[in-house]
């Protein structure tokens, strides 16, 4: 049975469009008859299901990890307007479930008196706003829990800076301040929040503020009891969820309980092949990656067994397991991720390589291979050692076409020109026709 228990009795429904925005039932409290927020806060952890299909398939099949097999699900490895024909699959259903979080955490952040259920709030405002950012670039904000109805000015999309700026990054400063460093299944703690806002600071290109907190994390996550599972394969899985002490924040899922897509988030079902569209998935660039990563690491990678099936053409990471195929947990931030971003940052902010590299040994030790010290010298070599280390620990987990954005390296890692315009994706059609153009398209689509 899952941590958070979905309290619908005491939602506040919205989706994101004008239209939608009086769509609280009748029968269904109103913000200011509340007096207990937790089932509101729990409808926050709850919206972010609806996000996690969504930014798998973004993550992993725009990338040089995985591809469709299907028209026009093919779209995704063709850098042009294509993708507006995914939007009620993939761009509708993450726009909404990401504004229906932000609206039920605006909820108990104006009206909550408990400091803790504000933070966790906050939290999930914070990491929210990072994913529509990350997925759209600019976009609406919106701070109120209950938005005009008639004011259409507060649906035009603010630039992704100033949303990174006054809303993200002030919301995990709160956050950290008042979450405990206690790792709780399916809640925010103050590491998770630490662990965020280095990552938001380095999608800012800001590493220099992101290594204190990504230090901090790293330094600080034995004390928390967070550290690196003995094995890969202990990661992942239904039955290694809970009390996982390498995952420091999840988005949990059940198959029981259904998503913005009428049934339990299917994330995993893309990889490993249980979807026509996308029968054989895995990209042969990745299978290559991991062959280089044997030839020099010293020996077979323990990663490609859990990551990837015999053949090479789909991938188990999260494996289909009976009933508990539906029971997959989304990874949002483990401590190898972390530890990854920790080196990056390092390296970018100067630290030899004789520094930076050993950070990786616990990593690749577990996977089997030799360490990377000693085979690096120069800030460019040791950047892709770690761009490397980071596709393989983390493919199929959604991190891998946005890595290549934040680092600019999308034209060098897929072999062809990309034009900008499409290293984000299209805002939802439905939301611009809505609010009859107040929410504007991204340029190319």
């Amino acid at each position: 049975m899952k941590k958070i228990y979905i309290l619908l009795g005491s939602l506040f429904l919205m989706t994101a469009c004008s239209t939608d925005l009086d769509q609280s039932p009748s029968n269904i409290a109103s913000a200011d008859s509340l007096t207990e927020f937790e089932g509101v806060l729990n409808a926050a952890y709850y919206y972010q299901l609806g996000t996690v299909t969504p930014m798998a398939i973004m993550g992993e099949f725009r990338s040089d990890n995985a591809f469709m097999d299907e028209a026009p699900y093919t779209e995704f490895d063709e850098y042009d307007n294509g993708l507006t024909a995914m939007e009620d699959q993939f761009f509708g259903p993450f726009y909404t479930a990401a504004y229906k979080s932000i609206l039920s955490a605006n909820n108990v952040i104006s009206n909550s008196s408990n400091d803790t259920q504000i933070a966790e709030a906050k939290f999930l405002r914070a990491l929210s706003y990072f994913k529509l950012v990350q997925v759209f670039g600019d976009v609406t904000v919106n701070l109120s829990e209950s938005p005009s109805l008639t004011d259409t000015s507060i649906l035009v999309r603010r630039p992704a800076a100033d949303v990174y700026n006054d809303v993200i990054i002030p919301d995990l400063t709160d956050a950290m301040a008042v979450l405990s460093t206690t790792i709780t299944d399916g809640r925010a703690s103050k590491y998770a929040a630490q662990a965020l806002l280095g990552k938001v600071y380095m999608a800012m290109g800001n590493y220099t503020s992101a290594e204190p907190h990504l230090a901090a994390v790293v330094t600080g996550a034995a004390g928390a009891g967070i550290m690196l599972k003995t094995n890969y394969d202990e990661i992942f899985g239904a039955a290694n969820e809970v009390g996982n002490s390498e995952i420091i924040f999840s988005t949990q899922i059940t198959g029981s309980i259904v998503d913005e897509y009428t049934f339990g988030s299917d994330f995993w079902n893309w990889f490993v092949g249980d979807d026509s569209k996308a029968d054989f998935p895995v990209d042969q660039d990745l299978v290559a990656a991991f062959d280089a990563s044997d030839a020099n690491g010293g020996g077979t990678d323990l990663r490609r067994a859990v990551t990837l099936a015999d053949d090479g053409l789909t991938a188990i990471k999260f494996p289909k397991e009976g009933d508990l195929g539906t029971e997959h947990d989304w990874i949002e931030i483990r401590l190898a991720d972390v530890i990854l971003m920790y080196a990056e940052t390092l390296n970018e902010n100067g630290s030899s390589a004789t520094t930076v590299l050993p950070l990786l040994d616990d990593i690749r030790t577990r996977a089997g291979l030799n360490s990377l010290t000693g085979t690096a010298t120069t800030q460019a070599a040791v950047r892709q050692l770690i761009a490397d280390e980071r596709r393989l620990e983390l493919a199929f987990e959604g991190h891998r076409w946005f890595d290549l954005v934040r680092t600019n390296s999308v034209d060098a890692e897929m072999g062809q020109t990309v034009n900008s315009n499409y290293h984000v994706f299209p805002v939802p059609v439905s939301e611009i026709l809505a609010t009859r153009g107040v929410i504007t398209q991204n340029t190319g689509y």
